[in-house]
């Protein structure tokens, strides 16, 4: 339905988007994730025709629309900052397009009130845009992009100036709305929590550059690069020994955890395999580890069955969020601190505090992600 083909746009010196591609399938909830100043906002600019493009173009249901102004297209936008009019009414700010056409008052009136009532605010049309809540004025600027009906709506963080607590049901009801019409939509965001639990499929870009696309679990449990696997939720990183490869035909390896207990990984993609015994980086979710208390005696095992191994480790911090805790732990095997996260507080190791010393428990059989070489955190921003 929406097509973007390589496009380029440059502001002096700095290159905003590098050759960026897509393509968008109709009637589904499409997430451009990414950090401040990646570029993802001019690149919703360009599909609202508010920004041309250097080189490259854009596509709407097979017609090029590059070059054509936003009041043309078939598009429409919800702004960060939503641009009401505060000298107006609800129904004037929602109604304000169709004024500048030839549709009559009483038209008017009815596709005020149709756009109103899809996103529950019925009988307040007369209300002025001052006297409304955050959450209110983010409906009314919903609704009066809906009002032409659109056949893209292009949303640029519009739930960033909301708390937490409004901002957790808005992104409810803009999912709702969206199955409930049918309608395609493209989502600004910086917030990775709100793109993985919003989209069908979504866009992680950095630096101008498009990393990866995919669905929410495809990216997190398969990051192409080193920025999409660090980006998207916390990763551990650690220091590990290649050796050798799982089956000629796979894109799985066996790493050296601590020196002689293995274990399997995914191997990034276009990255030629070293040679055995180089230290490359291996990345492991937090909700992959555990805890369990610690015996004296106990320093690494293989469990019988061979699917876990548990290092001792000593906590180092913890952070308490309610049902969870996240803790870290230094591991002395491994010569490095390791984040487990999200452990139900039932679950957590009797008399766990600060300096304890517990195992850390890691499954074998698991397809943690790895990076190749040994290489820094990956920095963010451009």
């Amino acid at each position: 339905m929406l097509s973007i083909r390589q496009i380029n746009k440059r502001y002096g010196s700095h290159q905003a988007l590098k050759d960026a591609t897509l393509e968008l399938e109709p009637g589904e909830f499409f997430s451009i994730l990414g950090p401040s100043g990646c570029g993802k906002s001019t690149l919703l600019r360009i599909l609202g025709g508010f920004e041309t493009p250097d080189s490259g173009s854009v596509w709407l249901g097979g017609v090029d629309i590059t070059r054509v102004p936003p009041h043309e297209r078939p598009t429409n936008m919800v702004f960060q900052r939503y641009a009401l009019f505060p000298h107006l009414s609800v129904a004037a700010n929602v109604g304000f397009s169709l004024s500048l056409g030839r549709m009559t008052g009483a038209e008017r009136r009815r596709y005020v009130d149709e756009a109103l009532a899809l996103v529950a605010m019925e009988g307040m049309g007369e209300r002025r845009v001052q006297s409304l809540s955050g959450g209110q004025q983010q409906r009314v600027a919903l609704a009066r992009a809906l009002i032409c009906k659109p056949k893209v709506l292009l949303l640029d963080e519009p739930l960033s100036a909301l708390d937490l607590q409004l901002r957790l049901r808005m992104q409810a009801e803009l999912r709702a709305l969206q199955r409930r019409l049918g309608m395609t939509f493209v989502f600004v965001t910086h917030d990775q929590s709100e793109a993985l639990s919003m989209s069908d499929r979504m866009a992680v870009v950095n630096r101008g550059h498009i990393e990866q696309v995919g669905s929410p679990a495809a990216l997190y449990d398969h990051p192409a690069t080193d920025f999409v696997a660090s980006f998207l939720g916390t990763m551990n990183r650690v220091t590990v020994q290649y050796s050798a490869p799982c089956n000629q035909s796979s894109d799985h390896v066996w790493v050296n955890l601590d020196g002689s207990n293995r274990l399997r990984a995914r191997w990034s993609q276009g990255r030629p395999l070293p040679a055995a015994g180089t230290p490359v980086t291996m990345l492991v979710r937090p909700e992959k580890i555990g805890l369990r208390e610690a015996h004296s005696h106990e320093a690494s095992v293989v469990s019988t069955d061979g699917r876990e191994l548990s290092l001792p480790c000593q906590v180092s911090d913890m952070a308490f969020h309610g049902a969870t805790t996240q803790v870290t732990a230094h591991v002395a095997n491994l010569a490095t601190s390791v984040t487990v996260t999200h452990l139900n507080r039932d679950s957590l190791p009797a008399g766990l505090s600060l300096g304890s010393r517990v195992q850390l428990v890691i499954r074998l059989d698991l397809d943690h992600v790895l990076i190749a070489p040994a290489i820094p955190p990956v920095t963010t921003g451009g």
